[in-house]
């Protein structure tokens, strides 16, 4: 069992390092590590040439920041592990969830495994009391219209079977990928797991990026994918 797990990055200098040592510290499952590099100018790119480039088994560099959902589709095509994890690049997810995702899909019961940032009891960080409410409208927009019942459709991490994603026709280039891939899934009728995560949420001052205009277009993604594309 390989795992591919994918990371779109964009400006991540204080901690792409970081993230790529848990990636590695986890011993659980043999893991490709792929990077995605949208074009950053803080300093990423340099670090990712010069020094990760021995950790990791394969660097993308964008040639211009075209972004979250563009970086995820480069990721896809090169991934060659037996199941695909998206994982951000900021630390707010922790890999040593990457149990709680892989499991389901291992053991047959999933095609797809949803992380959760609201349910289950794991530790989560405190932020943004309007950021939660516009995710649970989110999720319950699209609930409505999908017919699932998830608690977190906006979740970074997302665990499918590597035949499944390539399957799937992927259009958006931003943070409309959330919305689009869960409405292209329950199209499919495929097993679909949730489970809950430790969450450690940061705030603009430390880089966070979603504005209230990726809401705006969350919702017009949610009609498009579901009303009028297959």
């Amino acid at each position: 069992m390989k795992l591919s797990v994918l990371i779109p990055c964009y400006n991540e200098q204080p901690t792409i390092q970081k993230i790529v040592k848990k990636i590695k510290d986890e011993k659980l499952y043999k893991k490709e590590i792929i990077i995605i590099d949208d074009f950053s100018n803080d300093g990423t790119r340099e670090i990712l040439k010069d020094e990760l480039i021995k950790d990791i088994d394969r660097l993308i560099l964008n040639e211009k920041n075209y972004g979250k959902g563009y970086s995820i589709r480069k990721g896809i095509e090169a991934a060659t592990g037996d199941i695909v994890i998206i994982q951000d690049a900021d630390l707010e997810y922790d890999p040593s969830d990457y149990f709680k995702l892989v499991e389901p899909i291992k053991n047959g019961y999933a095609d797809v495994v949803y992380g959760s940032r609201f349910s289950g009891s794991e530790e989560k960080a405190v932020l943004f009391f309007w950021h939660r409410v516009a995710n649970f409208l989110l999720t319950a927009l699209s609930n409505m219209l999908t017919n699932l019942n998830l608690t977190d459709m906006e979740v970074c991490y997302k665990a499918f079977k590597t035949d499944v994603i390539k399957n799937i026709s992927l259009k958006e280039n931003r943070f409309g990928f959330e919305p689009e891939i869960t409405a292209k899934i329950a199209k499919k009728n495929l097993k679909i797991y949730e489970v809950g995560l430790k969450y450690f949420g940061r705030s603009y001052s430390e880089g966070k990026k979603i504005t209230w205009k990726d809401g705006v277009s969350a919702i017009r993604c949610i009609l498009y994918y579901n009303f009028f594309s297959k």
